[in-house]
This record gives structure tokens, C-alpha cells and sequence, in this order.
């Protein structure tokens, strides 16, 4: 037997913020991934502190982006890649009304920081945008596909990722520890994402899933080097190529592609642009969501040394790492968890 601090489940966004909290710690730990869930590799990565439906603020926008942004700088010094992509958010007015809007959001204490108060003409005669934008500051994207890609690799060359999928009827638990396979852990952290719906000790959490499905397309002559939001998002990711997303679903549970979001994605582009395109990939992701848009982070009531990390919704790239800290102070120091994030809240 093998013995660990930590067995991690999950290598998206969750899993690789906890892990960096006991690298640095110095735990030893094993990761368990199969790649089932793809809701991290395929997200664009955004980061924005603005909800630009409603012209709101988004939880904890300014300490979550504090906290996050630093910790990607530290993970493309360790990985050497670039990861961080800083990019103003430009938001296409679709009315009148929704300039004067942004003007009043702007001018809010909570939003100034983050909406300029300038109406930006456009001047890009490939996008219909006759009524111009609202910049958001301080935003960009996390290129978290290759943030995935790219820690996966590490974890191999450290000896700490077995690619293969977990069964949780392998799992034996002890009085003071969780022995799994060859393994035997003091903690064990679950951060499998929507595959929490399959896990046995956590999966009466009120975890809903949101399917989303993206599109990238190949648009040479946009030349756009801001990310636009219009009825989707538009994100430049290099070499004349854009991300487009993303649907939503809250029915169909799986990972295929469909054509009526493809349609959808579709349409929606040539409103907003008016310049040959072709779409280069399609694929799909089940966003791990909850019911009331907070991650589901804490211990598990009867077995001590059983932890959850997920719940993270749109906001991965934002929350990850914030969430990760919590969940390791709370297991290694014994402090309280947020109220907001604390499973407990769903315990009656």
C-alpha cells in the first residue's frame, strides 16, 4: 500500500486549484481523472466581473478576481505556458435603452470599477453594431483547455495522475482513513464536476448540470482582438479563430453534439457579423450548476475524511482557487467555511 495525504478525484478547474494548494504544502496526494467530464476543457476560460444581462455584479467579483489572477501566474511560471489573456469585454447595445442602462450601471459604486462610463463607437465594418458597446474592465480569458492539457502532463511526470475512471465500490472506508485500489489517504476530495451525480456519499447535493455547446469558427477577415457579448460570445483565440458560445440545456444530460445547437450558434454569429466564416469544431460540456448559483464545498457529515469541491458553474475560472483555499484551510485548520459555499446549507 501506498500511503498519501490526499486521493483527489477530477483534474478540471477544482481539481488542479486543490492540488496546488498541497503542492505548496507539501501533501502527497494522487489524482484519479478519465476525462469524462469536459465541461473545463472546453470553456472558453472567461473572466469577467460583470453578469452583462442585467448589468449586476457578480459574487465577490473584485476579492474572487484578487485572488485567482496571481495564482495563473504562478501556474504559467510552473507549467511554462501562457494561460492568462487579458482582454476587454465589449458589450454590443442592442437599444437605446440599453445605453442608458449601461450609463446608470456605470455610475453604481458597486460597478464603476468595472463598467467604463464611455459609449465606444464601433469601427469594425464586418460586426453590426450600429449602437456601439460598453467596455468591461478587468476581464480576459484563462486558456483552460491548455491549463487542463498541460497539468495533466505534469501530473504524469510526477507519478500522480492515474488515467483511469473511479469506482466508488472499490472505495473502502476505515475508521481514520480511505483506503482505494493501492492507495491508502488520510483526505480524500471530490472534484469530478457533473460526475458528482454518479457519486454515491455526495450525490443528494442539489447539483443540477447545464449542458452548453460551443462552436470555433474561422473568420479571417473579423480581425477582432476584443471579446464581444451579444446574444453569445464572441472570444478571439488566435490565428483567426473564434470561440462561440455557448447553448443552454437543461434536459439533455450527455456529451454529444446536436445540430439544433449548432443551427442556434449559427444564426446567432451571422446577426451579430457579416463576414464569411466556417465552423472549424463543435463540441459540448455539462456545466456543474446549482440551484442557487454557489459552489458546494465542505465534509462530509459521517465520514470525516470525505471532502467535496464542485459546484462551480460558469465561474470556474474565477472561483476555482478561492473555493480550493477554503476547503484546504478548513480541512487542514480546522476554519469555517463560507456560509454561502458550505453544504451544510443543505442539510435540512
Amino acid at each position: 500500500m501506498k500511503t498519501l495525504d490526499y486521493i483527489v478525484v477530477g483534474s478540471g478547474l477544482a481539481g488542479i486549484a486543490f492540488c496546488e494548494q498541497l503542492r505548496k504544502a507539501n501533501k502527497t496526494f494522487v489524482v484519479f481523472d478519465n476525462q469524462s467530464q469536459q465541461s473545463s476543457r472546453v470553456a472558453a476560460g472567461l473572466y469577467n466581473p460583470v453578469i452583462l444581462k442585467r448589468f449586476t455584479k457578480v459574487w465577490k467579483a473584485k476579492f474572487l478576481l484578487e485572488h485567482a489572477l496571481p495564482k495563473y501566474g504562478e501556474l504559467e511560471q510552473l507549467l511554462q505556458v501562457k494561460l492568462n489573456h487579458k482582454l476587454p469585454i465589449y458589450r454590443k447595445f442592442a437599444s437605446i435603452e440599453e445605453q442608458n442602462e449601461w450609463t446608470v450601471a456605470s455610475d453604481k459604486p458597486v460597478l464603476c470599477d468595472f463598467l467604463s462610463p464611455e459609449l465606444i463607437k464601433n469601427d469594425n465594418p464586418y460586426i453590426n453594431a450600429n449602437l456601439g458597446y460598453g467596455k468591461v474592465l478587468h476581464t480576459g480569458r484563462i486558456d483552460s483547455t491548455q491549463l487542463v492539457a498541460k497539468y495533466s502532463d505534469y501530473l504524469i511526470e510526477k507519478k500522480q495522475l492515474v488515467s483511469e475512471a473511479f469506482q466508488y465500490k472499490e472505495l473502502v472506508l476505515e475508521k481514520h482513513n480511505v483506503r482505494y485500489k493501492e492507495f491508502t489517504a488520510k483526505h480524500m476530495v471530490f472534484a469530478e464536476g457533473f460526475g458528482l451525480r454518479q457519486n454515491p456519499y455526495f450525490n443528494n447535493l442539489p447539483l443540477n448540470g447545464t449542458k452548453g455547446e460551443m462552436l470555433t469558427i474561422k473568420a479571417p477577415d473579423l480581425k477582432l482582438d476584443v471579446i464581444l457579448k451579444s446574444s453569445v460570445f464572441i472570444v478571439p483565440v488566435g490565428k483567426s479563430l473564434y470561440w462561440i458560445g455557448a447553448t443552454y440545456e437543461w434536459d439533455d444530460k450527455t456529451h454529444n453534439i446536436t445540430q439544433e445547437a449548432k443551427t442556434e450558434l449559427v444564426d446567432k454569429v451571422k446577426a451579430i457579423i457579416n463576414c464569411n466564416f466556417e465552423v472549424v469544431t463543435q463540441v459540448a460540456g455539462i456545466r456543474p450548476t446549482t440551484k442557487d448559483r454557489r459552489p458546494l464545498v465542505g465534509t462530509h457529515k459521517e465520514y470525516k475524511y470525505m471532502h467535496i469541491l464542485n459546484g462551480l458553474g460558469t465561474r470556474g475560472v474565477m472561483l476555482s482557487h478561492f473555493v480550493a483555499q477554503q476547503l484546504f484551510n478548513h480541512i487542514e485548520k480546522g476554519t469555517a467555511l463560507d456560509n454561502e459555499i458550505d453544504i451544510s446549507r443543505f442539510s435540512s
